[in-house]
């Protein structure tokens, strides 16, 4: 449990969610000390997930609390069908696809983040959600269509609210696993000309870059020897050109910087990406609002997170009539 999932853990709690369960098989260190505001030194060698539990129950006593300290990966897909969301931090690709598949075998939403220094992401893998947008009536009535690849609206309905027609728009998203949207091209919409290329993050690209060298080298992170640096430097040129982006815009100084920031954890970072995804697994559990499709990327440098659809290949949407 690190400062993503403190972070996360502390919104879920004080927005008042019925009960949470945290799961960690590590113990505190004193690098755990730098950036988890429910640590202290009095910590150092328990379970991380026992030791920040006191502090977050005081955040919100109503919330039910529960700790496991096995290994996440020793667990059978059973295990998740008691959630109603699985949440998993700061994990390498095949643990991460490993628990997406077993979520989706028991049809358990899963989101996966993970914060790299300034930078980070949030992964959203819902398998198919609904949820309702409400409006004012219009004077043309709203159809049951597919209005993108991934979403189409199912649904309408009618209340009167203050002397007005309120219109309940139930709509439907349908989400890929994570290890196809590692290996999905960027829809065409952002390779449609040169401008909107430039504008996709090399983010993106690093972060595949990053989850391909932990599989072949076993390693979390690159270290700074040469052979590291270029392994970890040629996957990038890899993943680039199969996105389809402009060489240019992997730019060295870029490399450089999310190297250096490989593994660490920077609070205002994790603040921001623990915030964000508590607040959609919120609007989710309630279906309200549209929540992420699919891959939030995070640049503290920038201050940008945009949001992008990646997906493989496409269901076909069969849009009921209702």
């Amino acid at each position: 449990m690190r400062a993503l999932a403190n972070e996360i853990a502390k919104n879920l709690v004080l927005a008042g969610i019925g009960s949470l369960t945290i799961l960690d098989n590590q113990v505190v260190t004193e690098d755990d000390l730098g950036s988890q505001f429910f640590l202290s030194e009095l910590h150092l060698g328990m379970n991380r997930a026992a030791a920040a539990v006191t502090q977050v129950r005081t955040l919100n006593p109503r919330v039910a609390l529960h700790v496991d300290m096995e290994n996440i990966l020793a667990k059978p897909p059973d295990f998740y069908s008691m959630f109603n969301m699985v949440i998993a931090t700061d994990l390498d690709l095949t643990p991460l696809s490993n628990i997406n598949a077993a979520c989706r075998f028991v049809n358990v939403p899963f989101y996966a983040a993970g914060s790299h220094g300034m930078y980070g992401f949030i992964f959203a893998d819902l398998i198919a959600h609904d949820y309702v947008i409400e409006r004012e009536k219009s004077n043309l009535p709203t159809e049951l269509k597919a209005e993108t690849m991934t979403r189409s609206i199912v649904a309408v309905n009618t209340k009167e609210e203050n002397g007005k027609q309120i219109e309940m728009v139930t709509k439907r998203e349908i989400y890929s696993p994570i290890n196809l949207a590692n290996t999905s091209p960027l829809q065409s919409e952002h390779l449609s000309s040169r401008r909107r290329k430039l504008q996709v993050p090399p983010l993106l690209t690093c972060l595949r870059a990053l989850w391909e060298f932990q599989s072949l080298s076993r390693q979390s992170v690159p270290t700074h020897s040469h052979a590291d640096l270029e392994l970890f430097t040629k996957l990038a040129t890899e993943k680039h050109k199969e996105l389809q982006l402009p060489a240019e815009t992997l730019r060295s100084d870029f490399l450089r910087s999310f190297l250096q920031n490989a593994g660490s954890e920077i609070a205002p970072v994790t603040a921001f990406l623990g915030g964000q995804l508590a607040q959609d697994v919120i609007n989710v559990l309630g279906q309200r609002e549209q929540p992420i499709q699919n891959f939030l990327l995070f640049d503290g440098e920038e201050s940008k997170g945009p949001v992008y659809a990646l997906h493989t290949f496409f269901p076909r949407l069969d849009v009921p009539i209702v």
